[in-house]
């Protein structure tokens, strides 16, 4: 445990593994950022590109202070369970693209995001407070809670729901862009290069045609793979837990399987990104 029973501030960062908050991480490991963080924490969706795993289990390596891996489960799993005997399994609600028999487009409001990122970074964080579950936290702020968000983000922050903790954004302090998070790394870093793309699940319906294809060609088909498995599970024949669903869903914006997007072109309609991830805890 992380609190030492003393009343100074905790400083944890919320660790994605992309870009921004490694190189927020490994800055203040050469003590560019202070004070230095007690601990750092990753929230596991199961369901990260391969790459992801093994740019963190480097990074751990560097890093002079814990790197806790937290999860809520496997969101892959939960995406393709079965429900056909279990009608009150929840439903993970990715911002999946809609499509109704009419033609109308749509999409499904995204929880994924609260229920697998933030509900158990939330969760390790009481805990580095020394709290129980649904024990209230003393009055006062406790914790700052380092954001990897740059400056050409800032559309992201938002303040801390939690009485108990302030949020921080050390990149924006120093006026720090995503490309400048990626020199710095490279200038300082050697031995290995982050993942070039947003840090996001594999199957991500907010990325776009260039991060679709920056998957392995493995991870690209087992994405393939999920999306047709939607159309089973909470499609207009979905079994389960889409039952009351009249819609088609898709991974991709184009509303057609992924397998038979043309990835090699521009989207002619407004395409979400992983910038639209409002919490800022995806994409970092």
């Amino acid at each position: 445990m992380v609190d030492d029973g003393s009343n100074r501030m905790l400083n944890i960062i919320s660790l994605g593994a992309g870009v921004q908050s490694s190189a927020m991480a490994l800055m203040a490991a050469a003590r560019e950022i202070t004070p230095m963080p007690d601990a750092a924490i990753f929230s596991d969706t199961g369901w990260e590109p391969a790459g992801v795993y093994v740019w963190l289990d480097w990074l751990e390596r560097q890093l002079p202070f814990p790197v806790y891996r937290v999860t809520a489960g496997n969101i892959r799993d939960d995406l393709t369970r079965d429900r056909s005997n279990n009608l009150n399994n929840r439903w993970v609600a990715p911002p999946l693209y809609t499509l109704s028999e009419s033609g109308s487009r749509g999409m499904i409001r995204r929880q994924c995001t609260s229920e697998y990122k933030i509900a158990p970074l939330r969760k390790k964080q009481r805990e580095l407070l020394g709290l129980k579950p649904r024990q209230r936290a003393k009055k006062g702020v406790s914790m700052s809670a380092w954001i990897g968000i740059s400056s050409d983000e800032i559309q992201r922050m938002k303040d801390n729901p939690d009485a108990w903790a302030v949020n921080r954004w050390p990149l924006v302090e120093l006026r720090m862009t995503r490309d400048d998070c990626m020199a710095w790394i490279h200038k300082n870093v050697s031995d290995l290069a982050p993942p070039v793309t947003r840090s996001a699940c594999i199957g991500c319906p907010f990325r776009s045609n260039k991060e679709w294809l920056t998957l392995s060609k493995q991870e690209f088909s087992d994405a393939c793979e999920v999306d047709e498995l939607l159309r089973t599970t909470y499609g207009r024949t979905g079994r389960g837990g889409g039952k009351d669903m009249k819609d088609l869903v898709f991974l991709h914006a184009d509303r057609m399987p992924l397998r038979k997007v043309d990835l090699g072109r521009e989207h002619k309609e407004r395409q979400y990104s992983l910038l639209d991830e409002c919490e800022g805890m995806c994409g970092v």
